[in-house]
């Protein structure tokens, strides 16, 4: 399983670089205004570009700094600049080439990264005038878009995955086992939990947080089952104040979690669940990765912190409610067993094959039960399904008319897919496959008799008038 790569949407202020990020990650994590300057923190997304993974950073605008603000964004800036594979160099169609975008491109050229330019807000102009902003920074790989409105963004795509690196399959370790990420807040106890899991001193732990700072790999044996874990960095919230060194221990930890096959999602039961605690479980689970959300410090709370504590799961993480719950002390090492249990379960949940026939007498049942809406004759018509690959589970239902199913329609189904299967932790994914149309792209063409009929018929109609 070779890491994705990373692209870093770069250039002057308002010139649509969060829009592209949006359209490229069809999210909306990057924060969009007509003021210039609005992202001044480094922002993480997942997208594929022409069949390629890739992680995508949207950055602030790279000008002259002159308030301490400002320079520490261009810090954040640059830090993402270090860490890119492919740079993607956004400027404004509409307005023109500035100074500022030729003091960029030296810039950029001194780091001897794949740039590709992308002139964008395009829309009404004519492109051999738009592309000729590339020969004047002698750009020569650049395409015209309109990120506002998703125009240019395949041929961008394209682009982009032809500069990134061709990255080799890992050597497999000589000792296999389930590849698992501890990911979590600063000080929930991650590195605690992996030197209790490991059973000796493996990663420095403290109660300050943001002690790791590069992943800690680790190998163990328990119970006859051998774990590969990767312990990670604490994430904090983008607004956050980081030092540097923790800013770029961000993408490490993404990174490390793209190549686990479960992610054990650390949270500090003391401190409750926060609002990142949610947007790491939503980055989990859209990375498609089996998912395990792990309470710590679960001792030191009362019978009323407890309840308060796993209604929140309830109600800042509906979106992740099929993940299973355990509660441990990493410090004292209780409910460790309940998760290597829960870890076991989840990774053989994660790994299995689901026959085309069950899976299709699932969806025949869901359909009756529930049939989706639209009409009689406007109705989808959802046929068989099979399995489309792992990690996540991916279902692939062909039917007809399958475009018209609507977003909580697709819930339903894969709730039903879950439950059948009993789907612990597993995330599930849709696929939807229309049957191609046989006579797509052919002239109607009639044959002799056919066309002797269609002459009588115009004959008669002649006499009849």
């Amino acid at each position: 399983m070779s890491q994705p790569g990373v692209v870093v949407i770069v250039g002057r202020p308002n010139v649509g670089k969060s829009t592209l990020f949006n359209a490229l990650t069809r999210r909306r994590d990057a924060l969009v205004a007509d003021s210039p300057g609005v992202t001044r923190d480094r922002i993480y997304g997942r997208a594929e570009l022409a069949g390629e993974r890739v992680i995508l950073i949207d950055t602030g605008g790279l000008e002259a700094a002159d308030q301490p603000l400002d320079q520490a964004a261009q810090d954040q800036t640059q830090a993402a600049i270090d860490q890119a594979d492919v740079l993607v160099f956004v400027t404004d169609g509409q307005a023109g080439l500035m100074p500022g975008d030729f003091d960029i491109v030296q810039r950029l050229r001194r780091t001897s990264k794949p740039i590709v330019h992308a002139i964008n807000k395009t829309d009404g102009m004519q492109v051999e005038l738009a592309m000729g902003e590339s020969g004047e920074l002698g750009l020569s790989n650049s395409c015209a878009i309109a990120a506002a409105h998703r125009r240019g963004l395949d041929a961008l795509a394209v682009s982009v995955a032809s500069q990134l690196p061709k990255h080799d399959e890992p050597e497999v370790p000589d000792e296999e086992g389930i590849r698992l990420a501890l990911l979590g807040r600063p000080n929930a106890g991650k590195s605690t939990l992996l030197n209790r899991f490991v059973g000796e001193q493996r990663a420095l732990a403290s109660d300050l947080p943001g002690t790791t700072r590069d992943p800690v790999h680790a190998s163990v044996e328990r119970d006859g089952q051998r774990y590969q874990v990767v312990d990670t960095a604490g994430i904090r919230r983008r607004r956050s104040a980081q030092k540097d060194l923790e800013r770029l221990s961000t993408l490490k930890a993404m990174q490390a979690m793209d190549q686990a096959e479960i992610v054990v999602l650390v949270m500090d039961a003391q401190a409750g669940v926060s609002e990142q605690d949610a947007r790491l479980a939503g980055h989990i689970i859209e990375a498609g990765r089996a998912l395990i959300l792990a309470l710590n410090k679960w001792d030191s709370l009362d019978s009323h912190g407890r309840q308060q504590c796993l209604q929140a799961i309830e109600l800042r993480l509906p979106f992740a409610l099929f993940a299973p719950v355990v509660t441990i002390s990493a410090l004292h090492g209780s409910g460790l067993g309940e998760l290597t249990d829960a870890i076991d379960h989840v990774h053989q949940l994660a790994d299995q094959e689901l026959p085309t026939s069950q899976l299709t007498q699932v969806l025949r049942r869901a359909v009756e039960a529930h049939p989706p809406g639209g009409g009689e004759r406007l109705r989808p018509k959802l046929r068989y399904a099979h399995m489309g690959g792992l990690y996540p589970t991916r279902i692939v239902i062909h039917g007809t008319r399958t475009e018209a199913l609507k977003e909580p329609y697709k819930r339903y189904l894969v709730n039903q897919f879950r439950n059948a299967f009993d789907l612990t932790g597993v995330p599930v994914g849709l696929r939807f496959k229309a049957p191609e149309n046989p006579y797509a792209g052919r002239r109607n063409t009639l044959t002799p008799r056919q066309v002797q009929k269609r002459r009588r018929r115009r004959h008669l109609r002649r006499r009849s008038k």
